[in-house]
């Protein structure tokens, strides 16, 4: 079940020049959203969205991965930043190995971590190899990165058909995104979004500290 599926108020019905999505979208279509990587492997699914209340801006996808039927499963918390929303499928990418994935930085849903703490926060972006100084959103447009992903056997960049994310990116270090060219699309369907932090009409993350 995609975002548009989980749409109660009707937010996502315009077509595709009308309508709030997928530039802005409603947090609460966003929860049970799937997340796949680069191979088409399952890593779960969106549990909740954490916002910076210092700065209104988005800092954390908690993504649920593991377990059975919800039992055994495992919370880990994504910097909004590391993620892809894949606007064809309707659906987020992470460029992630599954196995690797396993060995993230991760919580129980009964022992939430201090996700305001600064060392904590390092480890979650020295992992997922975003940057906690600066604010982030996911890249948008249609497919999955084709690159290398985290902790994968690939390197290089990861490109989209439509969006870019830093790709080839090992523990601690973030890759360089680069663009398909021949795909006819944009790296954000969003006016004016050209990657320039100053553009206030992006929908940003944040980071805790």
């Amino acid at each position: 079940m995609g975002y548009a599926d989980r749409d109660k108020y009707g937010i996502y019905k315009g077509s595709s020049d009308t309508g709030p999505g997928p530039s802005l979208m409603g947090a609460d279509t966003l929860l049970g959203e799937d997340v796949v990587n680069a191979a088409e492997e399952d890593l779960g699914d969106i549990k909740e969205i954490m916002l910076d209340m210092q700065t209104g801006q988005v800092a954390y996808a908690v993504l649920a991965f593991g377990g059975f039927l919800g039992m055994g499963e495992k919370l880990f918390a994504v910097p909004w930043q590391a993620l892809h929303l894949d606007t064809v499928n309707k659906r987020f990418v992470l460029n992630v190995d599954k196995e690797r994935l396993k060995t993230a930085p991760g919580f129980d849903k009964d022992a939430w971590p201090d996700m305001g703490d600064l060392s904590w926060a390092s480890g979650i972006h020295s992992f997922y190899g975003t940057d906690p100084n600066r604010s982030g959103a996911p890249t948008m447009g249609p497919g999955v990165p084709t690159g290398g992903m985290v902790g994968g056997a690939g390197t290089g960049s990861a490109t989209y058909a439509g969006g870019a994310m830093g790709g080839g990116m090992g523990a601690g270090s973030a890759g360089n995104a680069s663009l398909d060219a021949g795909s006819g699309s944009s790296t954000d369907p969003r006016a004016g979004n050209l990657g320039d932090d100053t553009d206030l009409s992006r929908i940003r993350g944040s980071n805790i500290g």
